[in-house]
């Protein structure tokens, strides 16, 4: 019978050893392991949606009708974000019809009209995003328009006044300009390289 017991004390022994180091805690480690980012590979360039606007005027106590026409451009060259994202430029048509339906005024913009306006940073990655009707004033259709850095809230605003014989200018338009002289320091930094 002692033989059973020392049986049975040596099994309840194991079975107590096993159940302690079971419920043993294990020893925590500083360590995060965190799964390996993967970076987002760019997709295939990316392109604005057309737009198209109609405007009735009067203009030189004349109606006129403005269309401003955007669309992406695949003849354009293509710019890249940091990240190394591609993508579509704007080509901006302004057709001026008379109440006749013939047109008075045809331009076609794209950003190297721009070119002297807006900097190294905006030619090399900038996108012509808009042109839109303004205002009359006198001779001269106004248009505000921007070059923007794609998917981001940077750009620069520039005003095109197009006269009655179709002569363009071109300027900053210091009215919109948010970002205090950002805009004017990198254009002048160009100037004098």
């Amino acid at each position: 019978m002692k033989v059973i017991m020392n049986k049975q004390i040596v099994i309840f022994t194991l079975a107590a050893m096993v159940s302690l180091g079971a419920c043993k805690e294990k020893k925590q480690t500083e360590d995060i392991i965190a799964p390996k980012v993967e970076k987002a590979q760019p997709s295939g360039p990316i392109s604005m949606q057309p737009y198209h606007d109609t405007r009735n005027v009067k203009w030189l106590d004349k109606d006129y009708t403005i269309d401003v026409q955007r669309h992406p451009d695949d003849s354009l060259r293509k710019v890249k974000d940091e990240s190394g994202q591609l993508f579509v430029d704007n080509r901006i048509s302004v057709i001026v019809r008379r109440s006749d339906g013939s047109v008075a005024i045809s331009k076609t913009f794209t950003k190297a009209n721009f070119e002297n306006f807006i900097g190294a940073k905006y030619r090399t990655s900038g996108i012509l995003e808009g042109l839109v009707f303004d205002e009359v004033d006198g001779n001269h259709l106004e248009f505000a328009a921007s070059v923007s850095l794609p998917q981001t809230d940077e750009y620069i605003p520039l005003e095109v006044k197009i006269d009655n014989f179709g002569k363009v200018t071109i300027e900053l338009d210091s009215e919109m300009d948010t970002s205090g002289n950002e805009i004017d320091d990198e254009v002048d930094d160009e100037d004098d390289d």
